[in-house]
Formats: structure tokens, sequence, C-alpha cells
């Protein structure tokens, strides 16, 4: 045999050998292909070609290797149980750019699944790995080490900070700066789910200097990078009044106010969000909001069709609105409530409703003013309805309650309280009936027109138990008026006006005889009194009497 035959043998080894790995890392590609790989033993015939003498075919077993445990965390498991990762991050250092980025989506498959695969990644070299091939000059490189300890640190607290004690911050804000758009989007992605697990982790974000880049990436026409800057901000801001300071400071409102027009719905959701994360902590700030058009802002958001906006929207109205009196005037100004009674009456969303209701709660328990614009749109009944629904969630049943609770504390329109005397349970007629205890004793019109449109009789069908507060409401309304009239509407007077009939014994015959005895008694009189007068008068009266 020549040299060139037994060479040839190798050759097609080879060949073969590089078709395979190929063939599987298609297959993995489509999910319903695993569990077939999976019972033909794919794995386990691709651990060995990690260590092969061809680096095409480490780099392919890489690659089917992480489409393989990307879509099956079982397989995943298994993967960090029989020692794949020594063979796949053995002097990764050495090895070029493609081999880095195949071996990388398997660290990013391996950690997306849960915690424990994330700390396993971490414990067993993966992180300084990571950290390795952040410091590479390949973009591509950097990318899939920023994206794969994005995965690492979103999972919980701990492994967010083993990820800071490994140095990446820094070098995750050097990959910010970079020009490629796609290093930049993981960057910010990867520091927002390392800053949104405490405010020491968020801290030391900002220590590093990360604001003023994710300010200036703000301005970057790219989308889907607006949107992972904005959850970055957002995520720092949300922690702390100092640090949603150091949010507005680096200016970047309005601008995010106008990302709340944006016809990315991702985008203008994350906008609100920040907005909300801000507005939360202090007055201060939220004035700062509102003086650059931020009420306008969440309005016009709200009154765009899609959902995705509106819980951050509405959320951030109702922690504007709850500061202050004055600023929840402004809310009323821009016709807040309005539709904040539009979305409660026709979402059926359980936090979307839930959150409405809270934000009305919010507007209106400030004074009777405020608590009027809620009860003049109409939301008591809704509120009501949501919270006597059986179907609805416990979140959603009691902010409905808190909301009522809030703002029938503070009304007094009567004629958007009365309607609620029919249906509301004890719990929340308390607090109807407490305001109607105080404006009943001092206006006689809201008493004629109580009566009126059957308010006292309602409550006289209320049965309070003594001694309760509800009782005492209950005796305060009915000494604002007569005592005959409050006995005409209680439930057993009709009932008792019908027995008193059917008992009555009719005294007719007895009434007519006394009638008739007094006439004759008169006609009597009359002719003693005419005999002692004189003739001529005796005689022009007779037939008077007579005719009589």
């Amino acid at each position: 045999m020549t040299a060139r035959s037994i060479l040839q043998v190798f050759d097609q080894y080879q060949k073969a050998r590089i078709q395979f790995v190929q063939t599987v890392a298609d297959l993995a590609l489509r999910q319903q292909n695993i569990e077939y790989l999976d019972q033909a033993g794919a794995l386990d015939l691709l651990q060995p070609l990690l260590n092969d003498v061809c680096i095409q075919i480490q780099q392919c077993a890489a690659i089917a290797i992480g489409r393989i445990v990307h879509h099956d965390a079982k397989l995943a498991k298994h993967v960090l149980n029989h020692n794949f990762l020594p063979m796949l991050l053995r002097n990764i250092e050495k090895q070029n750019k493609y081999y880095k980025k195949a071996a990388l989506f398997v660290l990013r498959s391996l950690c997306k699944h849960d915690e424990e695969m994330s700390s396993i990644v971490a414990n067993s070299g993966g992180l300084e790995a990571l950290i390795l091939c952040l410091e590479d000059f390949e973009p591509m490189v950097k990318q899939g080490a920023a994206w794969a300890i994005g995965y690492m640190a979103r999972h919980s607290q701990p492994l967010a900070q083993c990820v800071l004690d490994s140095g990446a911050i820094p070098l995750l804000i050097l990959c910010l700066q970079e020009p490629e758009l796609t290093l930049k989007q993981i960057s910010a992605n990867a520091l927002s789910d390392i800053a949104k697990h405490s405010i020491e982790l968020a801290q030391s974000i900002v220590d590093a200097g990360v604001v003023p880049h994710l300010a200036r990436n703000l301005g970057n026409q790219d989308e889907k990078l607006k949107r992972h800057v904005l959850t970055a901000m957002s995520a720092i801001a949300k922690h702390s009044n100092d640090l949603a300071e150091v949010i507005v400071e680096a200016e970047v409102f309005p601008s995010v106010l106008i990302h709340m027009a944006h016809s990315c719905p991702i985008v203008r959701k994350n906008a609100a969000s920040l907005v909300r994360d801000v507005v939360k902590h202090s007055l201060e700030l939220t004035q700062l909001i509102v003086n650059t058009g931020g009420i306008g802002a969440l309005m016009e958001t709200l009154r765009h069709p899609t959902e995705e906006s509106k819980v951050p929207c509405i959320t951030a109205v109702g922690y504007t609105a709850g500061h202050s009196d004055q600023l929840a005037m402004s809310v009323l100004g821009c016709n807040g409530v309005l539709e904040l009674t539009r979305i409660l009456n026709e979402s059926s969303d359980d936090s979307t409703l839930a959150v409405t209701a809270w934000a009305l709660g919010q507007i209106g328990k400030h004074s009777p003013e405020h608590a009027k614009s809620v009860a003049a749109a109409n939301a008591f009944p809704r509120l009501l309805r949501l919270y006597l629904d059986e179907s609805s969630s416990e979140d959603l049943r009691y902010k409905s309650k808190t909301a009522l609770k809030q703002c029938l504390q503070k009304c007094m329109l009567l004629s958007a309280l009365e309607p609620l005397l029919y249906d509301a349970p004890q719990n929340i007629l308390k607090y109807i009936l407490g305001q109607f205890s105080k404006v009943l004793p001092n206006d006689p019109k809201a008493r004629r027109l109580f009566v009126t449109t059957g308010g006292l009789k309602k409550v006289q069908e209320i049965e309070a138990e003594p001694g309760s507060t509800l009782m005492e409401y209950i005796t305060i309304i009915n000494s604002c008026f007569p005592e005959e009239i409050v006995r005409y509407y209680s439930p057993g007077y009709p009932d008792s006006l019908l027995e008193a009939v059917e008992q009555y014994s009719p005294k007719v015959m007895t009434i007519l005889r006394e009638v008739k005895t007094r006439e004759s008694e008169t006609q009597a009189n009359v002719t003693a009194v005419l005999d002692e007068t004189s003739p001529t008068a005796s005689q022009q009266l007779h037939p008077l009497l007579e005719t009589k």
C-alpha cells in the first residue's frame, strides 16, 4: 500500500467526523429532533470530539452541544455532570475566535436554564473563561462572553455578586463604548441583569461610571439598543432616591419622555418603566418630571391602543398623584381620571385593572374635590363590581377595596354615593354612610332628596350590629329626620298599618245618632229663643225652620 492510500484513509475518517458533527449540529437546530438525538446518544459521541486533533471538528462539536443543551435542561445537566466543561474550556485562551464563540455559546446555553446550573458553570472555571474572553480583541468573542455573563447574573443576587467580584463591570462598560451595535446591546442588557438585584450592585455599577455611557447610547437610533439602555437605567433608578437622582442628573429627561411616543411598543414600555421608577421615590423628582411634561406624555401613551406600556404608565400616574394634592390636580387637569376610568371599564386584564384601581385611589385620597372627580367619572360602581366579583384576583379585589375606601372617605358628592347603598357590603357601607352622616345634618335640600330618592328607606333596611360603627352612622342619619318619617320608612311599618286597619272597629252608626241628637237639641233651643222674641220675628222665622 502506498503512502497516498494510507493518508487517504485518515482523510476519509476526518471528513466523516466533520460530516457527522455538522449534521448533528444542523439537526440540533430543531427542537423536535432533540429527543431522537438524545436516544441516539449524541452527547456521548460528541464529547470525545471536543479533544479532536482537528480544530474544525472541535468547533462543530461545541456548536452541536450548545444547540442540544439550549433546548433541554435535562441534557444540560447531563453535560455538567459528565465533565464536558473541563474539556470545552481547556486552553481556551489559545483557541481561535470561532472556537471561543462556540464554547461561549455552550456556556450561555447552560446558564440560561436556572441558578443551579449557572453556579456550577461559575465554579467550574466558566466565569474565569468569560472574563478572559471579555478581554479579547475580537468583538464576536466579547459579544458571546457578555451574553453568557448576562444569563449567569440574571438568576440571583449571589451570582450577580460573583460576576461583580470577578471584575466584569469595567469590561462591560468598555464593551458599551465599542462601535458594534450588537455588542452595545448585549453589554447594556448584561449590566441591567446585574443592577436589578440590589441597591449595592446598582451602586457599584454607578460608581464604575456607567450612567454617562448609557445616557450617550440613548441617543443612538438603533431600536434594540434603546430598549436595553432604558432597561438598564430603570434597573438602577428603582432602588433608591439617590440612584434615581444620578439618572436624572445625566440629563436623560425629556429625552425619555420623547421615547414614550416611539413607534416600538417595547421602547415605549421601557421608557414608561423608567419614569415610574424615578417618580416613585420623592416629591422633588416627581415635580421635575412633571415640569418637563411628564403627565402629558404619560396620558398620550395611555391612549395608545396597545397594552404593553399601560401598566407602567398607570403606575407612574399613581405615584405622581400620590405625592401631593397639587400633583394630583395636575393629573386631573390632563383628564387623567377620565382616561383611567376608561381603562377600568374596557380592560379585562387583572393586573391592568388592579393598578388602575390603585391609581384612582391615589388621586381621590387627597380631598373632597379630588374624590368628586373620581365620583363624577362614575368609577365607584365599577370598583365595587370588581371588588365583589369572585373571579377577580386577590390583588385586584384588595386594590379595588382600598381605592373605594380612600375615595369614599373624602367624597361629598351624595348623588354618586347613593347608588352604592344598594349593592355595597357592610365593610364598604360604613364609609358611604359616614359621608352621609357628615352632610345631612347641615343640608336641608340633601335631606329632602335623600328621602325622595329612597335613600332613607334603604338605610332602614340595613341590618347593623348594635354598637358598631355602621350602627352609629345609621343613628346619626336617622336623627336628621322627624321620628314619624323614620318610622314610616322602617321595613315593618306598612305591615303594622295594614294590621291596624284590619283590627279597627268602625263607629259610623254611633256617630250618626250623635249628629241627629245634636240637631234636635239645636232646633229646640232656637224655638225657645224665638218664643221669647217679638211675634212678628217669630212668624218670619217659623217657615224657614219648618223648611229646614
